[in-house]
């Protein structure tokens, strides 16, 4: 690839940056043929830059224009990202050499906005917020240039001179920078301004304003994802058809595989997809993914929907993988007959050396079925279906792509063979289809619109859309997110199930765990869990978040919510040696003291009561700062503290009783 560099290079890239991209087996060949469609050695750093982003981006499956493009770049025709962006959008869906004015027109060709345009522009935006400039000013300086940006005006217009005409007008309504735009400087003045209030203030109990729904797809890359009907197809007819079953409404799934409880990771993927299609006027169905017969239980079924509607949501259907396993099997064949599948009898040692071994580094290798008759695989296919081979003899596999960089691209496994007792079709089947195979078949037959789902399945996009465009069937768009990783949290659901084996927690619900069962179960309500995801947002971003986050949802929540009730679960008596036997008082209980709606309660005090044992120690220390010999504490809702002034014990050494004196008169000692 080495002949490649000094092409690179005459881009504008670096020296290294030139190597890097002929080693890239994936880019470096789509530059080339980009780069020799132009005709040209030699260009501008601008459209040099232009070309590498260009290959970067497209594929000839989804850009079959993309050499049209690269010339329009070399000529100049198009000169700035949006025009490529554009012109990219455009060819997804027309040939650009059979209507070149159309073309043109959607990508802002020979458009010139002047500089007195571009400054009236920035103008008229800026009027329209200046009394926000005015109030917050240079604070408020990025949200105003991103308005500047997306004025339709503005869209063809030299990006250079835009930010110069938007730095001018903001110097000239604002002026120079001053004590008033640190904000350290500001909080600072506010606080010595109305030291009183602020005073007051901070005494008040801090309310609990979570994020809303909406607020998870309002900034980023998901709040400009693609409208529904806007996926290129195939066939046009494809997308024609989705159009009339969905009349263009936004349509997302959930899609759990029922082999165990959901944990806190899911209730972001619920949030997201039930969220999504509720923000933008669409549906969300709940679909199992039940086509692993060895993991699956009626009982984690069960709790996937109670979950689903405990968190706040209610899906538009409740569907199953297995609703479409005779779908399925048909396109499996359909596969077959179109040369793209195959029956296979290696073992699985021999497909991991066929994909190059453990660490995928080794040569690959077509599998000794890969090329025989489509009649014979149909014959072996009919076999398998007819359990007339024993588990792992023989799979269906995808004939792809051995040769791309992309593992999902390797011949993935369709279906295998289970003699399992299904929990909906019981022994009907006998093979079953693979995750790779199912997913994205039963996206296309819901019509899904945006089929979102977490990071690590970002290289099934490509196989995803191998599938549906193979069988010619509707193909959604795939977006990945981030998932979430919580610190202090164990969601492995095999690292889980081995606690359990091993004794440690007797149930998958156990309280200690962050499975949403063992959550609910802990007491949590579901809306701290809503307002920690969405407070987190939807990125793309890998990170780490602290649990104390969570924890600090779920106090704000329950402080909202959750009245104070008082017990002992390890009960202590004590007696109160100088109240008569016969005192008997009622004290009026808040369930909230900051919340006065929440109402109140009676609760008897007599001569003797009941503490938690973990509030009285018998050697007191330094930072012990509860009950102990000789010590006055006080105890909620009463108006005197009390004194321990003895302790009995039973006849094992325990601590039987504690005596103490009520500090109702004269002052304490």
């Amino acid at each position: 690839m080495d002949e490649l560099i000094p092409k690179f290079e005459a881009l504008g890239l670096t020296a290294e940056k030139a190597k890097e991209t002929a080693n890239n087996k994936k880019l470096a060949p789509t530059l080339d043929s980009l780069i020799t469609a132009t005709g040209q050695t030699t260009f501008s750093k601008n459209t040099g830059m232009l070309l590498y982003k260009l290959a970067a981006k497209v594929t000839k499956e989804k850009s079959p224009h993309a050499e049209y493009i690269a010339k329009a770049i070399a000529s100049e025709r198009l000169a700035s990202d949006e025009q490529v962006s554009a012109a990219t959008k455009f060819c997804a869906k027309n040939d650009p050499a059979e209507n070149e004015q159309a073309f043109d027109d959607a990508c802002g060709v020979g458009v010139v906005v002047g500089d007195a345009e571009i400054a009236a522009q920035v103008k008229s935006v800026l009027d329209s917020i200046k009394d926000t400039l005015l109030s917050e000013r240079y604070r408020a300086q990025g949200r105003a240039l991103g308005k500047v940006k997306s004025a339709p005006g503005l869209r063809w217009a030299d990006s250079g001179k835009v930010k110069g005409a938007f730095d001018a007008q903001i110097q000239a309504l604002l002026g120079p920078k001053d004590e008033r735009d640190d904000p350290a400087s500001v909080k600072k003045a506010a606080k010595k301004a109305a030291p009183k209030a602020e005073s007051a203030k901070s005494n008040e109990p801090r309310k609990w304003e979570p994020a809303s729904l909406e607020s998870m797809f309002a900034e980023g890359e998901i709040s400009r994802l693609h409208k529904a009907g806007e996926n290129p197809q195939i066939k046009p007819e494809l997308m024609a058809e989705h159009l009339r079953a969905t009349g263009g409404q936004v349509i997302t799934r959930f899609p759990p595989e029922p082999n165990g409880f959901l944990h806190i990771g899911h209730a972001k993927a619920i949030n997201v997809n039930f969220g999504y299609a509720k923000t933008h006027g669409g549906v969300c169905n709940l679909r199992y993914d039940d086509t692993n017969p060895e993991a699956e239980e009626q009982e984690y079924v069960d709790s996937i929907l109670e979950i689903v509607r405990w968190l706040g949501f209610e899906p538009a259907q409740v569907l199953y993988s297995s609703d479409y396993f005779q779908q399925l099997y048909e396109l499996a064949v359909r596969l077959i007959e179109r040369g793209l599948a195959y029956v296979c009898h290696c073992t699985g040692e021999q497909i991991k050396e066929q994909r190059g071994g453990e660490d995928k580094r080794g040569p690959r290798f077509a599998c000794a079925h890969r090329e025989r008759p489509i009649a014979e695989s149909l014959a072996e296919f009919q076999k398998m279906k007819e359990g007339r081979y024993a588990a792992n003899e023989a799979t269906l596999r995808m004939k792809m792509d051995l040769e791309d960089n992309n593992t999902q691209m390797w011949d993935l496994v369709a279906y295998r063979i289970m003699f399992k007792h299904h929990h909906r079709t019981g022994d009907t089947w006998c093979i079953y289809p693979t995750y790779d195979f199912t997913h994205c078949l039963c996206d296309s037959f819901e019509n899904i619109t945006h089929s979102l789902c977490t990071k690590e399945f970002f290289l099934s996009r490509q196989s995803y859309y191998w599938l549906c465009d193979a069988v010619e069937v509707y193909k959604p768009v795939q977006w990945e997110y981030s998932r979430l990783n919580v610190t202090n949290t164990l969601l492995s659901k095999r690292k889980i199930q081995a606690l359990k084996t091993a004794g440690h927690i007797t149930s998958l619900d156990d309280p200690r765990l962050y499975t949403l069962p063992a959550l609910r179960r802990r007491g949590v309500p579901p809306q701290a869990i809503n307002a920690f995801v969405r407070e987190l947002g939807v990125t793309t971003s890998d990170t780490v978040i602290e649990v104390g986050r969570l924890e600090n949802h779920i106090r704000g929540a329950l402080n909202e919510c959750a009245p104070r009730i008082m017990a002992a679960i390890h009960p202590l008596r004590v007696v109160l040696e100088n109240l008569p036997e016969s005192h008997f008082e009622e004290l009026d209980v808040p369930y909230n003291p900051r919340d006065d709606s929440f109402g109140s309660r009676r609760v008897p005090f007599t001569r003797t009561l009941y503490i938690d044992r973990s509030d009285f120690r018998d050697v007191d220390s330094p930072d012990y700062f509860r009950l102990a010999p000789n010590k006055t504490v006080g105890l909620n809702s009463l108006a005197h503290p009390i004194t321990c002034t003895g302790v009995r014990h039973a006849a094992d050494g325990s601590i039987s009783e504690v005596l103490c004196r009520y500090e109702n008169e004269g002052s304490a000692p």
